[in-house]
């Protein structure tokens, strides 16, 4: 079984998932859909809240910019359509134009956004995670994507997170009043 055949069975899997479960269909429809504005009101609130919440939510907007390029350029080496296009009886539960989906630009700006908040080692990151692994999940399960495009898509926004955080965790910013530092990171916090 080649890798293909592994992302069309997962994809088959998740998204039969709708058919099985009908009462899960509107909160996926949801979460897939306008989850990405709670994300933003979020990223607003933490920018508003302090000057080390400002650090954070501009590195994870650079970050965002960041996995959108490398995701260009991944597209570049790889390109398919939605399942929807290509597969036989998906259940599309969403409207969406066939283009190159891979990988999903949605589950980069939740990883990005989702896995910055994490290691700043905000409180309730666990459950920042949670949310970015559901908003991928839901974008399977709505017929959007491939479990692949969700996997690079979040790796993608991970390695830009970390490569900037370390990069970011090793400088010293001054405020006016006192000197902020990031927190610092170990292998064993994950």
């Amino acid at each position: 079984m080649n890798f293909k055949d592994i992302n069309t069975d997962v994809f088959y899997k998740i998204n039969g998932l709708g058919k099985e479960l009908p009462v899960l269909g509107v909160p996926m429809i949801i979460i897939a859909n306008y989850t990405l504005y709670f994300l933003i009101i979020a990223v607003i609130f933490y920018f508003l809240k302090g000057p080390q919440n400002r650090l954070m939510v501009i590195s994870s907007l650079l970050l965002v910019g960041l996995a959108i390029l490398l995701g260009r350029v991944a597209g570049m080496f790889h390109s398919n359509n939605q399942p929807f296009a290509e597969l036989p009886n998906v259940n599309q539960l969403i409207e969406k134009a066939v283009d190159n989906s891979f990988p999903s630009d949605h589950t980069m700006i939740f990883f990005a956004i989702c896995f910055s908040f994490f290691l700043f080692k905000k409180p309730g990151r666990y459950l920042w995670m949670a949310l970015a692994c559901l908003v991928g999940l839901s974008r399977i399960w709505v017929g959007v994507h491939y479990p692949g495009d969700v996997l690079v898509g979040a790796l993608l926004a991970m390695l830009s997170a970390l490569f900037l955080y370390v990069i970011v965790s090793k400088m010293k910013f001054v405020n006016r009043k006192k000197q902020i530092e990031l927190p610092t990171t170990n292998v064993t916090d994950f």
